[in-house]
């Protein structure tokens, strides 16, 4: 069985921090998104990937490389423009042949991993496999309605009276029948060849599609609150272990992680917590939940469930929480005079200001 990641689109929700890179490389716990999804398919036992990019395909590219490091081989797929779920694995097919094979969505995070759906999609084969889980709001997913069997009877993209609580979580299992479904639909009202169209037309021409339900955690990290809450979850998990320096007037209460290379001076962090490498923490208070990525500076600061990406610096500001800091960004307080505010701010931005 190969894989098939997507990691193309524009990452809307996501920006401004999208209008500079993609989506699946924003970190969790101070690794990529995107690399949560390539260690869940080489514990599944998958070795051949392609990996659906646009833009950003370089950056990928270079951060990914030629899979080795997680165990895979990988190909990378150009999509030139995201015209859909369905319009990706199209562009796929000369690299998935007449293979089955695993899609999952690369900004999807998946606490439980593939291994156990590998293993049904091969014991019971079908046309296609679908992971669901109920949601309180499935009118914003792709639905399935299913019969005690298991089997899908029928498919709805973001209904306004949905059918069931059972929303599509971004990991589907196929067999080659798919790509004749793909070649059959037409673009939908938003202009893209929709994935639940092709699995619909797969069910109407009396292909065995069947249905995999699960309640553990899963995320679709396309949002800042969404992003953060997984980041809070992973950190969960996370093992406290000192590589760097922390000097006596520094303590750390919990599971903090310092990277090689990472100093923590004058501080107080309360885990869990992952401090990247090169990152410097001084005169501050830090955690919980929050993760500061390699070469961040954060100094006379206090700051909690929040993520700094590389090289982001956090300085003389009082008290930051549940925020999502970009690359080189820099956060400062205000002179206080005059009174007014200067700004700098990029397009789609979001500034909250107290007075």
């Amino acid at each position: 069985m190969k894989a098939l990641v997507l990691a193309g689109g524009t990452g809307s929700r996501l920006r401004p921090f999208t209008h500079t890179g993609a989506k699946q490389l924003l970190p969790i716990a101070n690794k990529p998104v995107l690399f949560y999804a390539l260690e869940s398919l080489a514990a599944a036992g998958i070795r051949e990937v392609g990996v659906v990019v646009g833009e950003y395909g370089r950056e990928i590219r270079e951060l990914t490389g030629d899979g080795d490091a997680f165990g895979l081989r990988i190909e990378y797929l150009r999509q030139n423009r995201p015209l859909g779920l369905a319009h990706a694995v199209r562009v796929a097919r000369d690299f998935l042949g007449d293979d089955d094979f695993l899609l999952y969505l690369g900004d999807n995070y998946l606490q439980q991993g593939v291994t156990d759906f590998v293993r049904r999609t091969v014991a019971d084969p079908a046309a296609a496999r679908l992971l669901l889980t109920p949601v309180a709001d499935p009118s914003a997913f792709g639905v399935a309605e299913i019969d005690a069997e298991g089997n899908v009877l029928r498919l709805e993209e973001k209904p306004d009276s949905p059918r069931s609580a059972l929303a599509l979580i971004g990991v589907y299992a196929f067999s080659p029948a798919v790509h004749e479904a793909v070649r059959a639909i037409t673009p939908s009202a938003r202009g893209e060849l929709e994935l639940t169209h092709a699995v619909q037309w797969m069910i109407e021409h009396g292909l065995r599609v069947r249905a995999d339900t699960t309640t553990r955690p899963w995320r679709d990290t396309g949002s800042v609150d969404d992003l953060l809450e997984v980041n809070h979850h992973v950190l969960d998990g996370v093992e406290g272990l000192v590589e760097g320096k922390v000097d006596a007037h520094s303590t750390l209460v919990g599971r903090v992680r310092v990277a090689e290379g990472a100093i923590v001076r004058g501080s107080r962090v309360v885990g869990p917590v992952v401090i990247g490498a090169g990152a410097v923490v001084s005169n501050s208070s830090v955690g919980p939940y929050t993760s500061i990525g390699e070469d961040c500076r954060v100094e006379d600061s206090a700051i909690e469930h929040s993520v700094l990406l590389r090289g982001a610096q956090v300085e003389g500001v009082s008290r930051i929480e549940s925020s999502l800091i970009g690359r080189s960004a820099v956060v400062r307080p205000a002179p206080r005079l005059p009174r007014a505010h200067q700004l700098v701010i990029g397009d789609y931005s979001k500034v909250y200001l107290t007075s």
